[in-house]
């Protein structure tokens, strides 16, 4: 059951790579490419496919830091999905189109299914949901305060100029936010209710 973990993690991986290969043949900056929320997500998303698998081959049981770090990352890539695909379809034209469909849309898939699949339960509690909002807000920060610098915005809901100023950028802000907080809260949910099941499931 484990080893889909290191397939995706592998798929994933080696898609960032190819990315990251073409925009280097591009002459594209490495800051930049190391900017992009997805790229960023989808390398997380890796490390905790591996080390999940890894965890899962040696029978570690389960903690609530970890269960944490997993909901982290599956929020982060769900939230790469939902964006991506409500958003930002029109606008991902430098991408691989193989490698779009890997990041935007099969591992977050993949991510949400594990997340189902070999649920936190009970063990994550639901005031866990706001940790699943410290890396996309800090992020958030960070490319606004580095485009403000550079003039490199990742994504235009950050542009000040591609938005006409500084309120629309506000706006779409919190829209993100609280759409943020909602997913978050509704993964710990699911967990929590995937985890029963499973529990009941068990027992038959």
């Amino acid at each position: 059951m484990v080893p889909y973990r290191f397939v995706f993690g592998a798929l994933a991986l080696v898609a960032v790579a190819a990315q990251f290969a073409n925009t280097l043949e591009n002459d594209y900056s490495v800051v930049n490419f190391f900017s992009f929320f997805t790229n960023l997500s989808n390398l997380f998303a890796v490390v905790v496919f591996v080390v999940g698998g890894v965890r899962t081959l040696r029978r570690r049981p389960g903690s609530r830091a970890w269960d944490t770090v997993r909901l982290v990352s599956v929020v982060n890539m769900v939230f790469v999905g939902l964006v991506f695909n409500v958003l930002l379809t029109d606008v991902a034209g430098g991408v691989l189109p193989w490698v779009n469909v890997v990041v935007h849309m099969a591992m977050p898939v993949a991510v949400l299914v594990d997340w189902l699949v070999l649920p936190a339960g009970r063990r994550l509690p639901w005031s866990a949901a706001a940790i699943g909002l410290v890396v996309p807000v800090a992020y958030s920060v960070y490319s606004l305060v580095r485009g403000a610098v550079t003039s490199f915005y990742p994504y235009p809901f950050y542009d000040p100029e591609a938005l006409g100023g500084y309120g629309p950028v506000a706006v779409y802000m919190v829209v993100l936010l609280v759409a943020l907080a909602v997913l978050s809260l509704a993964l710990v949910g699911l967990a929590r209710l995937a985890g029963r099941f499973w529990k009941q499931r068990s027992r038959n």
